[in-house]
């Protein structure tokens, strides 16, 4: 075999064929989700519930307690965000608009993120598992990637800063355990977030903007 057939489809010659149908699956749905994204469509959620919900299920199969938080966190906020983008005034505009975050928004996003990172080291300690620099690695981008989630479910351009940050660590984390369709996931991830970035930087002097206090 290549060595790219050996990185891509090696890890799954002895995993569970239903394993590898979900997470085909997630990996469908959740590109899907990003490009809905980027296009300000609420279908971002819908298809990201999906994904999340059954990337959720295999993290917990393969006892990565960091990245099945995360994934967990990611389903509960597509429900809110779901709400929030759907949310109309009497006029029928939406409620909530592309804007930069103000100062307290950049305060409960630090929050968000060093929470996060305690409570994901939490559940790695309760479920008594090993914890190893690239779990580690983990922790840290379950901060990055919770708090982006929070600021997109608000329509924040900051949120597709968090995303390619959290992204371009994400990739080479995945490829060393040998996850290729995950580690290639992130890769496509990654393009689309920096696409997401310029499309909605378009679209702020298109939206009030929210002052900084």
């Amino acid at each position: 075999m290549s060595p790219i057939f050996d990185f891509f489809l090696g890890p799954y010659e002895d995993r569970e064929f239903s394993l590898i149908i979900l997470e085909a699956t997630a990996f469908f749905f959740g590109i899907a989700s990003v490009v809905y994204a980027k296009k300000e469509d609420i279908m971002v959620y819908p298809t990201g519930l999906v994904g999340t919900a059954i990337t959720t299920y295999i993290f917990f199969v393969d006892r990565l307690f960091g990245d099945m938080m995360l994934n967990f966190y990611f389903s509960i906020m597509s429900i809110y965000g779901w709400w929030n983008w759907a949310r109309r005034k009497e006029n029928r505009d939406p409620v909530v608009h592309i804007t930069r975050t103000n100062t307290k928004e950049k305060w409960v996003g630090l929050g968000l993120f060093v929470l996060t990172m305690l409570v994901t080291y939490g559940v790695y300690v309760a479920f008594g598992a090993e914890i190893k620099t690239s779990n580690y690695v983990d922790i840290v981008t379950s901060g990055i990637f919770f708090t982006a989630m929070w600021y997109m479910a608000n329509k924040k351009l900051e949120s597709w800063t968090l995303w390619i940050i959290g992204d371009l660590i994400t990739v080479p984390l995945y490829a060393h355990r040998g996850w290729g369709m995950f580690s290639l996931q992130y890769l496509i991830f990654t393009v689309l977030s920096i696409q997401g970035y310029l499309t909605w930087k378009k679209h702020l002097g298109k939206s009030p903007q929210t002052s900084s206090k």
